[in-house]
Protein backbone atom coordinates (compact mmCIF):
# COMPACT_ATOMS: atom_id res chain seq x y z
CA UNK A 1 0.00 0.00 0.00
CA UNK A 2 0.82 3.22 -1.07
CA UNK A 3 1.09 6.40 1.48
CA UNK A 4 1.09 9.09 -1.02
CA UNK A 5 0.59 9.86 -5.03
CA UNK A 6 2.56 11.94 -7.38
CA UNK A 7 1.06 13.10 -10.59
CA UNK A 8 4.16 12.82 -13.45
CA UNK A 9 3.45 15.37 -16.11
CA UNK A 10 5.00 15.75 -19.14
CA UNK A 11 5.45 15.09 -23.28
CA UNK A 12 5.21 11.56 -23.50
CA UNK A 13 5.66 11.08 -27.29
CA UNK A 14 9.37 12.90 -26.81
CA UNK A 15 10.25 11.99 -23.19
CA UNK A 16 8.89 8.78 -22.84
CA UNK A 17 12.22 7.50 -21.45
CA UNK A 18 12.60 9.99 -18.81
CA UNK A 19 9.19 10.04 -17.65
CA UNK A 20 9.31 5.89 -17.13
CA UNK A 21 12.66 6.65 -15.15
CA UNK A 22 10.93 9.27 -12.86
CA UNK A 23 8.00 6.59 -12.59
CA UNK A 24 10.62 3.88 -11.52
CA UNK A 25 12.31 5.93 -8.97
CA UNK A 26 9.04 6.80 -6.69
CA UNK A 27 7.04 3.24 -7.25
CA UNK A 28 11.02 2.17 -5.81
CA UNK A 29 10.39 4.51 -2.71
CA UNK A 30 6.87 2.87 -2.14
CA UNK A 31 5.13 6.03 -3.89
CA UNK A 32 2.56 6.03 -6.20
CA UNK A 33 1.88 7.74 -9.70
CA UNK A 34 -0.74 9.12 -11.74
CA UNK A 35 0.62 9.67 -15.27
CA UNK A 36 -0.50 12.78 -17.59
CA UNK A 37 0.19 13.10 -21.58
CA UNK A 38 0.74 16.68 -22.64
CA UNK A 39 2.53 15.88 -25.88
CA UNK A 40 0.82 16.65 -29.12
CA UNK A 41 2.21 15.25 -32.22
CA UNK A 42 3.08 12.02 -31.06
CA UNK A 43 2.16 9.36 -29.19
CA UNK A 44 3.57 7.91 -25.75
CA UNK A 45 5.10 4.21 -25.79
CA UNK A 46 2.46 2.99 -23.34
CA UNK A 47 -0.98 4.65 -22.29
CA UNK A 48 -0.69 7.21 -19.73
CA UNK A 49 -3.46 7.58 -16.88
CA UNK A 50 -4.86 10.85 -18.66
CA UNK A 51 -4.17 10.76 -21.87
CA UNK A 52 -3.27 14.02 -24.19
CA UNK A 53 -6.96 13.44 -25.72
CA UNK A 54 -8.35 14.14 -22.25
CA UNK A 55 -5.82 17.44 -22.05
CA UNK A 56 -7.23 18.91 -25.09
CA UNK A 57 -11.16 17.75 -24.28
CA UNK A 58 -10.43 19.68 -21.41
CA UNK A 59 -10.25 22.83 -22.81
CA UNK A 60 -13.22 22.29 -25.15
CA UNK A 61 -10.76 20.97 -28.07
CA UNK A 62 -10.14 17.70 -29.93
CA UNK A 63 -5.94 16.86 -30.30
CA UNK A 64 -6.55 17.13 -34.34
CA UNK A 65 -8.18 20.75 -33.99
CA UNK A 66 -4.88 22.05 -31.32
CA UNK A 67 -2.39 20.10 -34.66
CA UNK A 68 -4.75 21.93 -37.04
CA UNK A 69 -4.03 25.43 -35.29
CA UNK A 70 -0.53 25.29 -37.15
CA UNK A 71 1.66 26.66 -34.66
CA UNK A 72 3.24 25.24 -32.03
CA UNK A 73 3.14 27.94 -29.32
CA UNK A 74 -1.17 27.99 -29.93
CA UNK A 75 -0.92 24.30 -29.56
CA UNK A 76 0.81 24.40 -26.02
CA UNK A 77 -1.17 27.35 -24.52
CA UNK A 78 -4.07 25.41 -25.47
CA UNK A 79 -2.81 22.43 -23.61
CA UNK A 80 -1.57 24.57 -20.84
CA UNK A 81 -4.96 25.89 -20.15
CA UNK A 82 -6.55 21.92 -20.40
CA UNK A 83 -3.94 20.77 -17.91
CA UNK A 84 -4.42 23.41 -15.60
CA UNK A 85 -8.31 22.27 -15.59
CA UNK A 86 -7.09 18.74 -15.37
CA UNK A 87 -4.67 19.44 -12.65
CA UNK A 88 -7.14 21.38 -10.80
CA UNK A 89 -9.90 19.16 -10.87
CA UNK A 90 -8.07 15.98 -10.17
CA UNK A 91 -6.52 17.22 -6.88
CA UNK A 92 -9.72 18.45 -5.98
CA UNK A 93 -10.84 14.62 -6.69
CA UNK A 94 -8.02 13.66 -4.20
CA UNK A 95 -6.03 11.49 -7.09
CA UNK A 96 -2.86 13.06 -6.31
CA UNK A 97 -1.26 14.50 -3.57
CA UNK A 98 2.01 15.79 -5.26
CA UNK A 99 3.02 17.13 -8.78
CA UNK A 100 6.17 16.22 -10.72
CA UNK A 101 6.57 17.84 -14.12
CA UNK A 102 9.35 18.37 -16.85
CA UNK A 103 10.23 20.28 -19.44
CA UNK A 104 12.54 21.91 -21.94
CA UNK A 105 10.74 25.80 -22.82
CA UNK A 106 7.69 24.30 -24.11
CA UNK A 107 6.70 21.80 -21.34
CA UNK A 108 8.00 24.30 -18.54
CA UNK A 109 6.16 27.21 -19.94
CA UNK A 110 2.43 24.98 -19.64
CA UNK A 111 4.03 22.99 -16.35
CA UNK A 112 3.65 26.60 -14.34
CA UNK A 113 0.23 26.81 -15.34
CA UNK A 114 -0.48 24.03 -13.91
CA UNK A 115 1.85 24.59 -10.86
CA UNK A 116 -0.47 28.06 -10.58
CA UNK A 117 -3.52 25.98 -11.06
CA UNK A 118 -2.94 23.96 -7.52
CA UNK A 119 -3.40 25.32 -3.89
CA UNK A 120 -0.22 26.82 -1.91
CA UNK A 121 0.79 23.65 -0.02
CA UNK A 122 0.73 20.89 -2.32
CA UNK A 123 3.96 20.23 -3.30
CA UNK A 124 4.44 21.48 -6.93
CA UNK A 125 7.95 20.72 -8.48
CA UNK A 126 9.26 21.28 -12.36
CA UNK A 127 12.34 19.82 -14.12
CA UNK A 128 13.63 22.10 -16.37
CA UNK A 129 15.86 23.12 -18.93
CA UNK A 130 15.39 26.97 -17.79
CA UNK A 131 15.65 26.94 -14.01
CA UNK A 132 16.44 29.69 -12.60
CA UNK A 133 16.35 31.18 -15.81
CA UNK A 134 15.38 34.76 -16.41
CA UNK A 135 13.37 33.73 -18.87
CA UNK A 136 10.41 32.35 -16.13
CA UNK A 137 9.10 36.49 -14.77
CA UNK A 138 8.16 36.14 -11.38
CA UNK A 139 4.52 36.29 -12.11
CA UNK A 140 4.40 32.54 -13.37
CA UNK A 141 5.64 31.24 -10.75
CA UNK A 142 3.56 29.60 -7.88
CA UNK A 143 4.16 31.15 -4.55
CA UNK A 144 5.82 27.94 -3.40
CA UNK A 145 6.77 26.13 -6.22
CA UNK A 146 10.11 23.98 -6.46
CA UNK A 147 12.35 23.51 -9.59
CA UNK A 148 15.36 21.73 -10.13
CA UNK A 149 17.60 22.34 -13.29
CA UNK A 150 17.44 19.67 -15.62
CA UNK A 151 21.47 19.47 -17.09
CA UNK A 152 22.29 17.32 -19.55
CA UNK A 153 18.61 16.79 -19.89
CA UNK A 154 17.15 18.39 -23.81
CA UNK A 155 17.78 15.22 -25.71
CA UNK A 156 18.13 11.72 -24.35
CA UNK A 157 19.38 9.89 -20.53
CA UNK A 158 22.67 9.72 -18.78
CA UNK A 159 23.84 9.95 -16.15
CA UNK A 160 23.66 13.89 -15.21
CA UNK A 161 19.85 13.57 -16.26
CA UNK A 162 19.31 10.44 -13.97
CA UNK A 163 20.83 12.14 -11.10
CA UNK A 164 18.59 15.26 -11.33
CA UNK A 165 15.44 12.74 -12.23
CA UNK A 166 16.31 10.88 -9.10
CA UNK A 167 16.51 13.79 -6.93
CA UNK A 168 13.72 15.60 -8.31
CA UNK A 169 11.80 11.98 -7.82
CA UNK A 170 12.98 12.04 -4.04
CA UNK A 171 12.20 15.20 -3.25
CA UNK A 172 8.79 15.64 -4.47
CA UNK A 173 7.60 12.64 -2.56
CA UNK A 174 9.64 13.35 0.70
CA UNK A 175 7.47 16.66 0.09
CA UNK A 176 4.48 14.85 -0.04
CA UNK A 177 5.25 12.44 2.46
CA UNK A 178 6.22 15.59 5.28
CA UNK A 179 3.96 18.44 4.30
CA UNK A 180 2.02 19.51 7.06
CA UNK A 181 -1.40 21.01 5.70
CA UNK A 182 -2.49 24.50 5.89
CA UNK A 183 -5.22 24.16 8.46
CA UNK A 184 -7.54 26.73 9.88
CA UNK A 185 -7.88 25.84 13.24
CA UNK A 186 -7.22 29.27 14.20
CA UNK A 187 -8.41 32.77 12.08
CA UNK A 188 -5.69 33.77 10.44
CA UNK A 189 -4.00 37.71 10.11
CA UNK A 190 -2.09 38.41 6.64
CA UNK A 191 -0.05 40.86 6.97
CA UNK A 192 2.92 42.37 4.95
CA UNK A 193 6.21 43.56 6.08
CA UNK A 194 9.74 43.62 5.64
CA UNK A 195 12.98 42.83 7.21
CA UNK A 196 12.68 44.14 10.56
CA UNK A 197 15.40 46.11 10.12
CA UNK A 198 12.95 48.79 7.70
CA UNK A 199 9.58 48.00 9.55
CA UNK A 200 9.27 46.92 13.07
CA UNK A 201 5.34 46.62 13.87
CA UNK A 202 5.13 43.13 13.57
CA UNK A 203 7.08 42.17 16.41
CA UNK A 204 3.97 43.79 18.97
CA UNK A 205 1.92 43.10 16.53
CA UNK A 206 1.77 39.13 15.95
CA UNK A 207 2.25 38.85 19.45
CA UNK A 208 -0.38 40.25 20.75
CA UNK A 209 -3.26 39.10 17.85
CA UNK A 210 -2.30 34.99 18.85
CA UNK A 211 -3.02 36.39 22.39
CA UNK A 212 -6.46 36.86 20.96
CA UNK A 213 -6.30 34.05 19.45
CA UNK A 214 -5.61 34.58 16.03
CA UNK A 215 -3.09 33.26 13.77
CA UNK A 216 -0.47 35.16 12.01
CA UNK A 217 1.36 34.97 8.62
CA UNK A 218 3.60 38.17 7.89
CA UNK A 219 4.57 37.63 4.05
CA UNK A 220 7.89 39.41 3.17
CA UNK A 221 6.94 42.04 0.53
CA UNK A 222 10.14 41.43 -1.87
CA UNK A 223 8.07 40.22 -4.85
CA UNK A 224 7.48 36.77 -4.49
CA UNK A 225 5.95 37.39 -1.10
CA UNK A 226 3.41 39.55 -2.10
CA UNK A 227 2.58 37.21 -5.00
CA UNK A 228 1.48 34.47 -2.19
CA UNK A 229 -0.36 37.04 -0.36
CA UNK A 230 -2.49 37.96 -2.96
CA UNK A 231 -3.31 34.68 -3.54
CA UNK A 232 -4.96 33.85 -0.40
CA UNK A 233 -6.32 36.94 0.09
CA UNK A 234 -8.26 36.31 -3.77
CA UNK A 235 -8.51 33.17 -2.00
CA UNK A 236 -10.43 34.17 0.74
CA UNK A 237 -8.03 32.85 3.65
CA UNK A 238 -7.70 35.47 5.72
CA UNK A 239 -9.87 36.59 8.47
CA UNK A 240 -8.01 39.99 8.18
CA UNK A 241 -5.66 41.60 6.39
CA UNK A 242 -2.92 44.19 7.74
CA UNK A 243 -1.67 44.64 4.24
CA UNK A 244 1.15 47.72 6.11
CA UNK A 245 4.04 47.50 2.93
CA UNK A 246 3.83 49.33 0.12
CA UNK A 247 6.44 49.35 -1.27
CA UNK A 248 6.37 45.97 -3.93
CA UNK A 249 3.05 48.43 -5.12
CA UNK A 250 5.39 51.35 -5.85
CA UNK A 251 8.15 49.02 -7.27
CA UNK A 252 4.76 47.59 -9.83
CA UNK A 253 3.74 51.32 -10.86
CA UNK A 254 7.53 51.79 -11.50
CA UNK A 255 7.93 48.99 -13.47
CA UNK A 256 10.74 47.46 -11.00
CA UNK A 257 11.54 43.83 -11.65
CA UNK A 258 10.84 43.31 -7.33
CA UNK A 259 7.09 43.47 -7.90
CA UNK A 260 4.32 41.40 -7.04
CA UNK A 261 2.14 42.02 -9.63
CA UNK A 262 -0.68 44.11 -11.37
CA UNK A 263 -3.01 43.15 -8.88
CA UNK A 264 -1.03 44.16 -5.51
CA UNK A 265 -3.93 45.63 -2.78
CA UNK A 266 -6.82 44.38 -5.06
CA UNK A 267 -7.37 40.99 -3.92
CA UNK A 268 -8.73 41.52 -0.13
CA UNK A 269 -10.92 43.98 -1.09
CA UNK A 270 -12.08 42.13 -4.05
CA UNK A 271 -12.82 39.16 -1.72
CA UNK A 272 -14.63 41.24 0.68
CA UNK A 273 -12.26 40.81 3.22
CA UNK A 274 -11.98 43.47 6.13
CA UNK A 275 -8.57 45.20 5.17
CA UNK A 276 -6.45 47.69 7.55
CA UNK A 277 -4.02 49.13 5.25
CA UNK A 278 -0.75 52.14 5.44
CA UNK A 279 1.86 53.42 3.26
CA UNK A 280 4.78 51.60 4.93
CA UNK A 281 8.01 51.89 3.03
CA UNK A 282 6.02 53.52 -0.29
CA UNK A 283 9.05 55.69 -0.54
CA UNK A 284 11.13 53.15 -1.71
CA UNK A 285 12.08 52.04 -5.56
CA UNK A 286 13.57 48.79 -5.46
CA UNK A 287 16.46 47.20 -7.43
CA UNK A 288 17.79 43.93 -7.88
CA UNK A 289 21.67 44.34 -6.11
CA UNK A 290 23.18 43.63 -9.54
CA UNK A 291 21.23 46.18 -11.14
CA UNK A 292 22.73 49.70 -12.15
CA UNK A 293 20.68 52.28 -10.81
CA UNK A 294 18.60 54.12 -13.91
CA UNK A 295 19.83 57.36 -14.63
CA UNK A 296 16.42 59.04 -13.56
CA UNK A 297 17.09 57.56 -9.78
CA UNK A 298 20.96 58.31 -10.15
CA UNK A 299 20.93 61.68 -8.26
CA UNK A 300 18.18 60.39 -5.65
CA UNK A 301 19.38 59.02 -2.19
CA UNK A 302 19.53 55.24 -2.07
CA UNK A 303 19.97 52.37 0.43
CA UNK A 304 21.78 49.43 -0.41
CA UNK A 305 20.80 46.73 1.50
CA UNK A 306 22.84 43.37 0.63
CA UNK A 307 24.08 42.23 -2.65
CA UNK A 308 20.71 41.22 -3.52
CA UNK A 309 18.47 44.36 -3.19
CA UNK A 310 18.82 48.38 -3.05
CA UNK A 311 16.71 50.77 -2.65
CA UNK A 312 16.48 54.69 -4.33
CA UNK A 313 13.44 57.05 -3.01
CA UNK A 314 10.22 58.89 -4.69
CA UNK A 315 10.09 62.22 -4.45
CA UNK A 316 7.17 64.19 -3.62
CA UNK A 317 5.49 64.16 -6.96
CA UNK A 318 5.75 60.12 -7.32
CA UNK A 319 4.05 59.80 -3.51
CA UNK A 320 1.45 61.49 -4.40
CA UNK A 321 1.03 59.25 -7.58
CA UNK A 322 1.39 56.12 -5.34
CA UNK A 323 -1.08 57.64 -2.70
CA UNK A 324 -3.98 58.25 -5.40
CA UNK A 325 -3.53 55.00 -6.88
CA UNK A 326 -3.59 53.24 -3.87
CA UNK A 327 -6.92 55.42 -3.26
CA UNK A 328 -8.45 54.64 -6.39
CA UNK A 329 -7.82 50.92 -5.39
CA UNK A 330 -8.83 51.15 -1.94
CA UNK A 331 -12.25 52.62 -3.01
CA UNK A 332 -13.08 49.57 -5.25
CA UNK A 333 -13.24 46.93 -2.31
CA UNK A 334 -16.03 45.05 -1.08
CA UNK A 335 -15.38 45.08 2.61
CA UNK A 336 -14.47 47.03 5.14
CA UNK A 337 -11.48 48.57 4.88
CA UNK A 338 -9.41 51.38 7.57
CA UNK A 339 -5.95 53.21 5.96
CA UNK A 340 -3.45 54.59 8.68
CA UNK A 341 -1.59 57.12 8.19
CA UNK A 342 1.15 57.75 10.25
CA UNK A 343 2.45 60.85 9.66
CA UNK A 344 5.70 61.18 11.18
CA UNK A 345 7.29 58.25 8.73
CA UNK A 346 6.85 55.13 7.08
CA UNK A 347 10.07 53.42 7.64
CA UNK A 348 13.37 53.17 9.21
CA UNK A 349 15.52 55.19 7.02
CA UNK A 350 13.41 58.39 6.50
CA UNK A 351 14.22 59.13 10.32
CA UNK A 352 16.72 62.10 10.96
CA UNK A 353 20.08 61.39 9.69
CA UNK A 354 19.28 58.38 7.94
CA UNK A 355 19.78 57.96 4.53
CA UNK A 356 16.47 58.52 2.85
CA UNK A 357 15.15 61.19 5.07
CA UNK A 358 13.08 63.95 3.22
CA UNK A 359 10.51 65.40 5.34
CA UNK A 360 8.92 67.76 2.44
CA UNK A 361 8.73 64.65 0.62
CA UNK A 362 6.96 63.11 3.53
CA UNK A 363 4.80 66.13 4.11
CA UNK A 364 3.35 65.79 0.34
CA UNK A 365 2.49 62.31 0.49
CA UNK A 366 0.32 62.97 4.21
CA UNK A 367 -1.32 65.92 2.43
CA UNK A 368 -2.14 63.98 -0.46
CA UNK A 369 -3.55 61.01 1.83
CA UNK A 370 -5.73 63.29 3.62
CA UNK A 371 -6.92 64.70 -0.28
CA UNK A 372 -7.21 61.50 -2.32
CA UNK A 373 -8.74 58.55 0.50
CA UNK A 374 -12.17 58.40 -0.12
CA UNK A 375 -15.05 58.59 2.32
CA UNK A 376 -15.85 54.83 1.72
CA UNK A 377 -12.51 54.45 3.24
CA UNK A 378 -12.18 55.22 7.21
CA UNK A 379 -8.89 56.74 8.00
CA UNK A 380 -7.07 57.19 11.24
CA UNK A 381 -4.02 59.55 11.41
CA UNK A 382 -1.22 58.72 13.79
CA UNK A 383 0.75 61.33 15.02
CA UNK A 384 3.86 58.45 15.20
CA UNK A 385 6.08 57.14 13.00
CA UNK A 386 4.81 53.46 11.85
CA UNK A 387 7.85 51.53 13.98
CA UNK A 388 6.75 53.76 17.29
CA UNK A 389 4.37 51.65 19.37
CA UNK A 390 1.78 54.23 19.17
CA UNK A 391 0.77 52.96 15.67
CA UNK A 392 0.52 49.31 16.52
CA UNK A 393 -1.77 50.30 19.48
CA UNK A 394 -3.83 52.66 16.96
CA UNK A 395 -3.96 49.29 14.75
CA UNK A 396 -4.69 46.98 17.52
CA UNK A 397 -7.39 49.39 18.70
CA UNK A 398 -9.41 49.58 15.74
CA UNK A 399 -8.71 45.79 15.15
CA UNK A 400 -10.42 45.05 18.75
CA UNK A 401 -13.44 47.40 17.28
CA UNK A 402 -14.03 45.26 14.91
CA UNK A 403 -13.72 42.19 16.51
CA UNK A 404 -16.32 43.79 18.75
CA UNK A 405 -18.23 44.49 16.09
CA UNK A 406 -17.99 41.08 14.25
CA UNK A 407 -16.77 42.73 11.36
CA UNK A 408 -13.54 39.92 12.09
CA UNK A 409 -14.46 36.57 13.42
CA UNK A 410 -13.13 35.56 16.45
CA UNK A 411 -12.15 31.99 16.56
Amino acid sequence: MSDKTILLLGTYDTKDPEMRYLEACIKDQGGQVLTMDVSVLGDPAAPTDISKHDVAASNGKTIDEIIALGDENKAFQAMAAGAAKLVSRAYAEGRFDGMLATGGTMGTDLALDCAQALPMGVPKYIVSTVSFSPLIPPHRLAADIQMILWAGGLYGMNDICRSALSQAAGAVLGAARAVVAIKSERPLIGMTSLGSSCLRYMKSLKPALEERGFDVAVFHSTGMGGMAFEKLAREGAFACVMDFCMQEFTNMLAGSLVSSGSDRLMNAGASGTPQMVAPGAIDLLDFAGWQDIPDQFADRPFHEHNRLIKSSVLDGSERRSAIREMATRLAAAKGPTHFFLPVKGVQAWDLVGEETYDPEALAEMVDEARQAMPARVDMTEVDAHINDAAFAEAVLARFDDWVAQGIVKAG
